[in-house]
């Protein structure tokens, strides 16, 4: 009986403490909540209609890089601004390990339907299977759906987490187009810093009319 009451007390504490650090969507909007960013996953993504892509150098090399440079050139690739903070915390080395276990054969793609195929249960669905870490508070993830070299345009989901549980609190689908690039990674940085810019300049206000009040 002793030891059913110390379970049901340790049980209640743990939900409790979940409880009491709870992230809401709210928290996103406030500027003194710090949000870490964990880079972008390229777990789900497809290449499509891109032949002369090079499936093994991407996995090998290009994720990595196309990851590195946003922080590398944080000034120009502006997640920070992006998410009203002025510091934005990172740690790749979790979407580095998922990246780079992604089998090479599977990424590309000839169906103009792959750009479009992913819904909210499928980010969950990848949140919930993803490594945090001992990180706390919300995390920012971008889970890159789609590089369409026909559309010219790059499909991502902009995804913010509550860390403790794995719950998604705020995910959306957004796109941006390609631009001049001579290199593989810069082509693709084109679309992503795209996004970036649309979310500083409109879609993170339009957020927060709608979930922060």
């Amino acid at each position: 009986m002793r030891k059913q009451i110390l379970l049901l007390t340790t049980a209640f504490l743990v939900i409790a403490s979940l409880s009491l650090n709870a992230q809401s969507v709210k928290d996103i909007f406030d500027p003194s909540k710090p949000i870490f960013y964990y880079g972008l996953d390229f777990t789900k993504v497809k290449i499509i209609n891109d032949a002369e892509a090079n499936a093994n150098d991407i996995v090998d090399r290009q994720f990595d890089g196309l990851n590195d440079l946003m922080v590398s050139e944080a000034k120009k690739y502006d997640i920070a601004g992006a998410v009203k903070r002025t510091d934005l915390p990172s740690d790749l080395g979790f979407v580095s390990k998922r990246n780079r276990a992604v089998k090479p054969d599977d990424i590309k793609s000839s169906n103009s339907a792959d750009y479009d195929r992913l819904k909210e249960a499928d980010i969950q669905t990848l949140v919930s299977g993803f490594d945090f870490g001992d990180h706390k508070g919300i995390g920012l993830l971008i889970v890159v759906e789609s590089l369409s070299k026909s559309k010219k345009a790059a499909a991502m989901w902009w995804t913010f987490v509550d860390i403790a549980t794995k719950k998604v609190l705020l995910t959306q689908r957004l796109e941006g187009k390609t631009g001049m690039a001579f290199s593989w990674r810069n082509y693709w940085a084109v679309p992503i810093k795209d996004v970036i810019d649309d979310v500083k300049k409109k879609k993170f206000n339009e957020w927060k009319s709608r979930y922060g009040s």
